[in-house]
Formats: structure tokens, C-alpha cells, sequence
């Protein structure tokens, strides 16, 4: 018996999209983006991983027992750039976020940004070009305009695994 396995709906650049939009607004929140994000796209879901986030402070916060503190502040920081998260997953996917999900872990220092995904917004994943221009623009949901660089993306450049940067 032989398995048929359909393509991707999303190739890497759309991965790379939501990495690096993703780096973006935790610098411009938080005052300093993680080392390292990946996307995973699977089914309905999508999730970035990222690694290396904490600023200096927090790390001496958690040097000196303060956890709860960091994960504390990690949470108000999540719940604002929220909104600015789930448009640039919109923009970015051409779908609805139906859910978004958000977890901080101190050692190792890792976060995880979940969004459960609804249907396509254009009806057609193909051509995101014009079809997510009705979707949210992230940059006017952004409580400030701080000017970072943006981050240059690495990983899977042919769309067959996840993007990582």
C-alpha cells in the first residue's frame, strides 16, 4: 500500500514570515528578540518556539530566585502584543486566528506562541498576495514605534520542514 502525502499548505517563506515577525515584535516589546525561532505549521495549528528570550534583567531576576516575577511580566508582555501577534500570523497564513495560546519556560529559557487556526480568509492558501489585505496590519496594533533591525531568516528554504531562524 502506498501513502500519499499532500503538499505543504505553507512553503518556508510563509514560515520564515511568521518567524520573523514574530522576533520582531518580542524586540520591540521586551527590548530584546530571541536568538532562535522556528515555525511549525501543522494542520490548524500553528506554533513558534522560541529560544534565548530573556533580557539581562530577567535572567539575574531568575538568578536570584524572582522566577514567578519574569514569568509575571513575560504574561503582561504577551497579553499586549497579543493582538500585533495574532495579525501578523493572519497576514502572514492568508487565515483566521480562531485561538492564540502563549507559555513561558525559565530553564531552558523557551517560549511557545500557539495559534489554532480557522479557515482561509481568501479562500485560497495559494495566493496570499492580495487576499490577506483585509486582515489586520500588525504595525498599527503596536502601542509604540520602536525601530528595530529586522532579523534575517535562516533554515528550510524549500518549504518541506519548518523555518527556523
Amino acid at each position: 500500500m502506498s501513502e500519499i502525502q499532500e503538499e505543504p499548505a505553507f512553503g518556508g517563506a510563509v514560515m520564515r514570515s511568521i518567524s520573523n515577525a514574530a522576533v520582531r515584535l518580542l524586540s520591540e516589546y521586551t527590548g530584546r528578540g530571541p536568538t532562535k525561532a522556528r515555525t511549525y505549521v501543522n494542520d490548524d495549528l500553528i506554533s513558534i518556539v522560541l529560544k534565548d528570550t530573556m533580557t539581562t534583567g530577567e535572567r539575574g531576576l531568575c538568578r536570584r530566585g524572582k522566577g514567578e516575577l519574569v514569568l509575571s511580566v513575560r504574561k503582561a508582555y504577551q497579553d499586549t502584543m497579543g493582538p500585533a501577534l495574532i495579525a501578523a500570523v493572519e497576514l502572514n497564513s492568508g487565515r483566521r486566528v480562531l485561538a492564540f495560546l502563549s507559555a513561558n519556560h525559565l530553564d531552558p529559557d523557551v517560549a511557545v506562541e500557539s495559534f489554532v487556526m480557522g479557515a482561509a480568509t481568501n479562500g485560497d492558501l495559494a495566493e496570499l498576495d492580495g487576499g490577506a489585505a483585509e486582515l489586520h496590519d500588525p504595525v498599527a496594533l503596536r502601542d509604540d514605534s520602536v525601530a528595530v533591525p529586522h532579523a534575517v531568516a535562516a533554515g528550510d528554504r524549500d518549504g518541506s520542514g519548518p523555518a527556523e531562524m
